[in-house]
């Protein structure tokens, strides 16, 4: 590899405004804000708005809709009489 031309890799906190839940990962991602983390050591915090700890797909609470039992309650309700 060239030297000087690739982003520092390193280890970040990723965290979920959310819900709170953090992880750590390493990535080339920089931020001005720090955390201290739980083996002591401080790291740099990305602050995100979705993760799977918030997303309804990978929570379970991700919703189907009946579309067609929709359109038939729509059609009996404004039925032409």
């Amino acid at each position: 590899m060239k030297t000087g031309i690739h982003p520092e890799y390193r280890e970040v906190i990723f965290q979920d405004v959310t819900t709170d839940f953090a992880f750590l990962t390493r990535s080339t991602l920089g931020s001005k804000e720090t955390i201290k983390w739980e083996d002591g050591n401080e790291y740099p915090l990305i602050k995100l708005d979705i993760t799977s700890a918030s997303h309804p797909f990978y929570t379970g609470k991700h919703k189907i809709m009946d579309i067609s039992g929709r359109v038939d309650k729509f059609r009996k309700r404004y039925a032409q009489k």
